[in-house]
């Protein structure tokens, strides 16, 4: 079992730093995930017998890793997964991208459209039915010849979003075998990172903020003293 970092936890509520390359939940290839293990986790910490109760609120994709949060409770679950569908859980990544994008800060907003056979999602017309909206704000906080350093905050949760759509300006992330195969490295590590969530408690009259910095290891060693500059958000 592996070792996963916990940023906050209480009664109802767990954020933990996720691992790159774990799946949120059980999928096809049938590897081990990020329920099992943290269900696993609290049985074995806090000694519960039977089954552990642990809802998802929101998913982060198999290659990305950093902060996620998890609902202990099914009261906090469906708290949290109603502030989630109101677009209240405020979710700020960091991405490293290939070139520069057209501005230094700036609103994309798309639709798109995701093709369950090919699990891959593409920018389309508001037209195409099952297109959904995607809206994301950012900020370039550095830039090499080759790179980017970027601020994302997501206002949608659509799969693959940011991906997506900085990848439909130019700008695909570095280590993206599915969005920028044209241009990344092979087995390359995707350089996306959920760096800070923020929400309000399901149960309690306060605010809940954590973040979880990038590794230290290629590409984001290229931007270590800005990355370092921006930790307060």
């Amino acid at each position: 079992m592996m070792n996963i970092p916990i940023l906050y936890e209480d009664n109802h509520v767990l954020a933990v730093q996720k691992p790159v390359n774990v799946p949120v939940q059980g999928d096809a290839s049938a590897d081990v995930h990020m329920l099992d293990l943290l269900k696993h986790d609290l049985k074995v910490r806090y000694n519960k017998p039977g089954n552990v109760y642990l809802g998802l609120v929101h998913r982060l994709d198999r290659p990305v890793g950093g902060a996620m949060v998890f609902a202990k409770t099914s009261k906090g679950a469906s708290r949290l997964s109603d502030i989630a569908r109101k677009q209240e859980l405020d979710r700020t990544y960091f991405a490293i991208v290939h070139n520069h994008l057209p501005e230094s800060s700036g609103t994309l907003v798309n639709y798109l459209y995701k093709n369950k056979r090919e699990n891959k999602v593409y920018i389309t017309s508001k037209k195409k039915k099952e297109a959904k909206q995607a809206i994301l704000k950012y900020e370039v906080l550095a830039t090499t010849d080759a790179y980017s350093l970027v601020r994302v905050q997501l206002q949608t949760g659509r799969p693959h979003q940011i991906r997506v759509q900085l990848s439909g300006v130019g700008c695909p992330i570095y280590g993206d075998q599915k969005y920028g195969q044209h241009i990344t490295k092979k087995k390359a590590q995707i350089a996306l990172w959920s760096y800070y969530l923020g929400f309000k408690h399901p149960t309690q009259d306060k605010r809940i903020t954590v973040i979880s910095e990038p590794p230290n290891e290629y590409p984001w060693t290229l931007f270590s003293q800005t990355i370092e500059a921006h930790k307060e958000i």
